[in-house]
């Protein structure tokens, strides 16, 4: 692969901008359109960005292990109707942030299901950034306290724990898997899923509100492939820093759009937690006995 950190961090940085105009738009839609509704908007659009990103290798649905990419995508599920609901009271910023948590679970898990064994260093990022999570959550979004309910902090933490569950689900899969494969299997089901529950939740939106739900689920699609092309330009470790840069989005947007300026305490827990995951992305952890994938899992990228 040809290495080209301009260009993968151009994308990669393109990519934050988009997801967090799509989660604009979720907190806008958030108060009249249910989560499951949102969702599955979020999917049916993305569904022909999707494909582009599967035509780069070759097309096909045949797999051996259907019962992993059942489990992948209920997973995938799981985390993306956290997401939304943390975004839909949380400023945009904090649920960000919150999000960020991911590596240091990855750390954590990467344990049982791929047989790594951390060094003591990455321990101690996984306990600053812990560490700042409970900074996050005890400001409320201020030094006075604020009105955001505490299970939206649950909510946005738990969704790191079950992204880190996904990407590992990714790794295993694609020992077997082909990219497309995976991509393919994963839009899929979970469209089909949110098709299902979608009679139970529906509340029909104004015109107005379709046209929203439409760009939210192709700016998704959208960062998507955005995400997937910087992951395929440069090495992944290399383009981590990067991805940070989300945060300033969030920050910017959720300011200017939503009135929600950031506070000192949230600042200082995003430093901890964003610290916490720039000390883990070299990756010194010893790994264990694993199979050589077929694709690259930054190629299956999950997306929110």
């Amino acid at each position: 692969m040809r290495h080209d950190l301009r260009r993968g961090a151009l994308l990669i940085v393109a990519a934050g901008l988009i997801w967090q105009l799509m989660n604009a738009l979720v907190k806008q839609l958030g108060s009249t359109i249910p989560v499951p509704e949102l969702m599955f908007f979020r999917n049916l659009f993305s569904l022909p960005m999707v494909l582009l990103i599967a035509s780069r290798g070759t097309i096909t649905l045949r797999t051996r292990r259907f019962g992993g990419h059942v489990v992948r995508a209920s997973t995938g599920l799981v985390a993306m109707s956290l997401s939304f609901l943390a975004v839909s009271v949380l400023p945009l910023a904090e649920q960000q942030v919150l999000g960020y948590t991911q590596p240091l679970f990855i750390t954590i898990l990467a344990i049982p299901f791929l047989g790594e064994q951390p060094d003591r260093r990455r321990w101690l990022a996984v306990l600053v950034g812990f560490l700042g999570v409970v900074t996050v959550a005890l400001g409320q979004g201020g030094l006075g306290g604020g009105s955001a309910p505490g299970w939206a902090y649950v909510a946005a933490v738990t969704q790191g724990l079950v992204s880190a569950l996904t990407t590992l689900q990714i790794r295993q899969l694609s020992a077997t898997e082909s990219s497309s494969t995976i991509t393919l299997w994963q839009a899929i089901l979970m469209t089909g899923i949110m098709t299902c529950a979608l009679p139970f939740v529906w509340v029909t939106p104004t015109w107005g509100q379709f046209g929203l739900l439409v760009l939210l689920g192709t700016l998704g699609g959208l960062a998507q492939v955005l995400q997937t092309e910087a992951f395929a330009s440069a090495q992944v470790s290399a383009l981590g820093p990067y991805t940070y840069c989300g945060l300033i989005w969030a920050t910017i947007i959720g300011w200017t759009v939503f009135g929600d300026a950031p506070s000192l305490v949230m600042i200082l827990g995003a430093l901890l937690i964003v610290g916490a995951g720039l000390a883990i992305l070299p990756g010194r952890a010893r790994p264990g006995p694993v199979a050589e994938p077929r694709a690259k899992p930054s190629e299956a990228v999950a997306g929110e």
